[in-house]
C-alpha cells in the first residue's frame, strides 16, 4: 500500500515539473527579437503605433486615443507621413473604438509604406484578419508572430495570420 502511494505521488511529482517545463518553453518560443530602424525617428513612431495597436487590443479607447496623439506628435519628425499624420490625427480625436478601430486599418497601411525598406536589423510582420471591417478584412503591424487583434480585442483575440514578414 504504502509503495502505491509513494509511486502516486512521484507520477504526480513528476508531471506537474514536466508541465511546468513545457511552458517555459512555449513563452521563449513566443518571444520575437525587436525590429531596429535606420531612422531613430521612425523607430520613435513605430513605438508609439505599437502602443496603439496594443490598447485596440485591449479595448482601451482612452488609451489608443492617448497613444494616437503621441504617434501624431512623432510622426511630425518623419518625412512622407502627412497621410499617416491624418490617420493618427482622426483616432486622436474620437473615444468611439469602433471609429478607431476602423480608422486604424487606414493607419496600418500607410506605416506599412513607411516601414518597408527602413529596418536595419530585425523583422516586422504584416498580419492580417479576414473579418475586420465588416468582412473587408485588414492589416496590422507587429513585432511578434503571434496574432494579436486589434480589430475584435479580447472577442477574437487569435483571428488572422501573418501575411508577410518584412525585413
Amino acid at each position: 500500500m504504502k509503495t502505491t502511494i509513494i509511486i502516486g505521488i512521484l507520477a504526480l511529482v513528476s508531471c506537474g515539473v514536466q508541465a511546468q517545463h513545457d511552458h517555459a518553453q512555449h513563452s521563449a518560443a513566443t518571444q520575437e527579437a525587436a525590429p531596429t530602424f535606420k531612422d531613430a525617428k521612425l523607430s520613435t513612431a513605430y513605438g508609439d503605433y505599437l502602443k496603439l495597436k496594443d490598447a485596440l487590443v485591449a479595448s482601451k479607447a482612452d488609451a489608443a486615443k492617448d497613444a494616437a496623439a503621441a504617434l501624431q506628435k512623432s510622426l511630425t519628425a518623419v518625412p512622407n507621413s502627412k497621410k499617416t499624420i491624418e490617420h493618427a490625427t482622426k483616432i486622436a480625436a474620437t473615444s468611439d473604438l469602433s471609429e478607431q478601430r476602423k480608422t486604424f486599418s487606414q493607419l496600418s497601411n500607410e506605416m506599412k509604406t513607411l516601414v518597408t525598406g527602413s529596418l536595419s536589423a530585425g523583422a516586422l510582420y504584416l498580419e492580417y484578419c479576414p473579418m475586420a471591417n465588416n468582412n473587408q478584412g485588414a492589416y496590422w503591424l507587429s513585432n511578434e508572430k503571434q496574432i494579436k487583434n486589434p480589430y475584435f480585442g479580447d472577442m477574437m483575440l487569435r483571428c488572422g495570420s501573418v501575411k508577410e514578414t518584412i525585413q
